[in-house]
């Protein structure tokens, strides 16, 4: 044990996380005892999300210089998300189909506790995004009009040359403050992640479990069908990386090739304990860079973006529990309900927040657009956290693909990394 601890991060948090499941399973609800580690790792994350993506983002936009190769980045980090959530819920649709798991089940929906959301229409989603007021976006921490600002601030920068010189130097350097700090939260993240799974696993029994553990093993399986497929295939065939390495391959003295999932890992892990893409994020920030050798400007810019409006995960999620619902309730969707529930998860997931519970509203909206009950979702609260923690690893995972593959088009990937 004493040598796996004094290992890597990625063991660290294996170990970590296997230690909380051991305590969670055997003290039972008294492991809320230590929660208090896991909301410490949570406010340490979240106190340096809104800095790192303001002098990151601004940075990397400054440093393009050229505004039609930032648009060229935007539209392609877009249309690889929008794509990638679309296929998602196809999954997720697929999967419910194949496994069934509202059908034949016996259980009393309590009332539900979250009220629907209607879906917004895309003129408001894209007035939202400006914001009218950028110092109150940063103090309330409003990730979309965050990036706006400091998306235009740095194109600001770029245009005005040597006279912005002090501001670009003076975000430069803020960045890299950043970046240290980073690195030292991220030394409490073992302790973080036994602080926030142990209570989870302690809360959850089987009594909850069983009755809904065919939704519960679906998702799982379609985060994991997913990744190894979308995402492997994206970063093999777009940016020759290898989603994995079984053998050892040959790489320049003091090189060592790049593998994604193992260089993305630490984040998935801490996603998967916070259940925040949003919170995840300096994370992956650092792991996509230090790990996967994508660009600060790269990096920078897709995945802010991609915390805030890319929801795999999640997507794959809404799919398979609309399916649950109606499977439940014995109703059959047609063609153009399916289609429908395709287009709104897709569109939803622009304009859902990147935090603990964001699916679970995501999915009024879903569940409303074709008329599905939404006592149903009471159904699916019960072990929303836990779902949420499966989710939320394939939005950070499909986040890094997106800079992997961005980085790449652009010529801005390393294909090995200094060991």
């Amino acid at each position: 044990m004493k040598k796996a601890w004094s290992g890597n991060l990625i063991t660290q948090i294996m170990v970590a996380f296997a230690i909380a499941i051991i305590v969670g399973i055997i003290a039972g609800t008294s492991a809320e005892t230590v929660k208090p580690l896991g909301d410490l790792f949570l406010r340490l994350i979240k106190f340096i999300i809104v800095p790192l993506v303001l002098a990151s983002l601004v940075t990397g936009v400054s440093s393009t210089g050229d505004v039609r190769k930032l648009g060229r980045m935007g539209g392609k980090t877009i249309a690889y998300y929008l794509v990638t959530t679309a296929l998602a819920v196809i999954l997720g649709l697929i999967i419910a189909s194949l496994m069934s798991p509202g059908a034949g089940l016996e259980l009393k929906p309590e009332e539900a506790k979250v009220e629907a959301k209607e879906t917004p229409g895309i003129i408001d989603t894209l007035l939202a995004i400006i914001p009218t007021n950028p110092f109150a976006a940063l103090v309330q921490g409003d990730m979309l009009p965050i990036i706006f600002f400091a998306i235009f601030l740095g194109i600001g920068i770029s245009l005005a040359g040597e006279k912005a010189r002090t501001v670009q130097l003076f975000f430069e350097q803020f960045a890299e403050v950043m970046y240290k700090i980073t690195g030292i939260v991220m030394r409490f993240a073992p302790i973080g992640v036994f602080g926030l799974v142990a209570p989870i696993v302690g809360k959850y029994g089987l009594s909850v479990l069983l009755p809904l553990s065919k939704v519960i093993l679906g998702v799982a399986i379609g985060c994991l069908l997913h990744a190894a497929i979308v995402y492997s295939l994206s970063v093999k065939l777009f940016a020759g990386m290898k989603p994995l390495q079984f053998f050892k391959g040959i790489a320049p003295a003091g090189m060592k090739p790049l593998q994604f999932f193992k260089g993305i890992a630490p984040a998935g892990m801490i996603a998967f304990s916070t259940s925040s893409s949003s919170g995840t994020l300096p994370i992956t920030i650092q792991n996509v860079e230090s790990n996967l050798g994508v660009s600060k400007r790269v990096s920078s810019f897709v995945l802010p973006l991609g915390a805030t409006i890319n929801m795999d995960g999640t997507a794959l999620y809404q799919g398979v529990c609309a399916l649950f619902v109606a499977q439940f309730y014995g109703i059959d969707l047609s063609f153009a309900q399916l289609l429908t529930i395709v287009l709104t998860a897709t569109l939803a997931s622009i304009g859902t927040a990147g935090v603990p519970g964001a699916g679970l509203i995501m999915l009024t909206m879903v569940l409303t657009s074709v008329g599905l009950p939404l006592e149903g979702m009471a159904l699916i609260a019960g072990v929303d956290r836990i779902l949420d923690m499966f989710r939320t690893s394939v939005n950070v995972i499909g986040d890094a693909s997106a800079a992997v593959v961005v980085a790449s088009s652009e010529g801005e990937l390393e294909q090995s990394v200094h060991v």
